[in-house]
């Protein structure tokens, strides 16, 4: 078999070609679509639940092994999130990565949300909603002032800072935001555009942590929705104690960018402590 310094132009572009269709393609709809059917949530596997007030964000530490389950209960217009390596600060959410990597913006069941070193922080093991924007950012001082005209109303991008804060990081420590119930779409020029009516009251996702990680979630408007009122309702966090992935897990091996992803996490963890 040939190293890939020795494919010829044609070579690399087939090869680039059935990576990517792999990665875009009906098979991994097909895999993801009634895949990973989450364990029942029963009462007893519930470890913590916190009400995220709209404006409002939450941070914490999740173990590698659990799941948190993000709950638009009030039906709200997106929950942003962003994750670091618990045991490694410097390490965390890269939305570039995630989107490139994994050929694909639309981040839903199945996908892994990828760190800036190409592993895997963590995967969405379930997602009724499907509609979550991991290009065009968060909410700002700015752009909450050019939407309401009201300065002082919390956003997302000063919750951040907060969050981080309490960890001991800074302003660089925050990255791109992965935004979640968020209907971001493309209209035919390319441009972003937001759709209404993609995301519902009570749905959920499902985010399993494949380290130890710290989260931060902020219940802020997305900067696109047009909704000319600033009401975020409040959202549910949720973190429980999920079942080990099996060797037929989908978020690890639909994809081949999926299993470099966990060969360079899993040894991590493999020799018995985190690094």
């Amino acid at each position: 078999m040939s190293t890939l310094d020795e494919l010829s132009p044609d070579e690399y572009r087939a090869r680039y070609e059935t990576l990517k269709a792999k990665g875009q393609g009906k098979s991994f709809a097909d895999q993801a679509e009634g895949a990973l059917a989450p364990a029942s949530m029963a009462e007893n596997l519930i470890i913590h639940t916190e009400t995220i007030p709209g404006g409002w964000y939450w941070a914490t530490e999740i173990p590698r092994g659990q799941t948190l389950r993000i709950l638009n209960s009030g039906g709200t217009g997106a929950v942003s999130a962003v994750l670091w390596n618990a045991d490694d600060i410097s390490e965390r959410y890269n939305a570039g990565d995630t989107v490139k990597i994994q050929w694909t913006a639309k981040l839903g069941k199945g996908r892994v949300l990828l760190s800036d070193m190409g592993r895997a922080l963590a995967s969405i093991t379930d997602d009724t909603c499907g509609a979550h924007d991991a290009i065009a950012g968060c909410s700002t001082p700015f752009s909450n002032q050019r939407k309401y005209g009201q300065a002082g109303l919390r956003n997302s991008r000063d919750n951040f800072r907060l969050a981080a804060a309490k960890f001991g990081m800074g302003v660089k420590d925050v990255p791109p935001v992965m935004t979640f119930f968020a209907g971001v779409g493309t209209d035919d020029a390319g441009g972003l555009v937001w759709q209404p009516g993609a995301t519902k009251q009570g749905d959920y996702v499902d985010l399993r942590a494949e380290m130890n990680l710290i989260v931060a979630l902020s219940n802020c408007p997305h900067p696109l929705d047009p909704s000319p009122d600033y009401a975020p309702q409040p959202v549910e966090a949720i973190v429980w104690q999920s079942p080990p992935p099996g060797p037929d897990d989908l978020c690890r091996t639909a994809t081949d960018e999926a299993v470099r992803a966990f060969e360079n996490t899993d040894p991590l963890f493999n020799s018995g402590r985190a690094i």
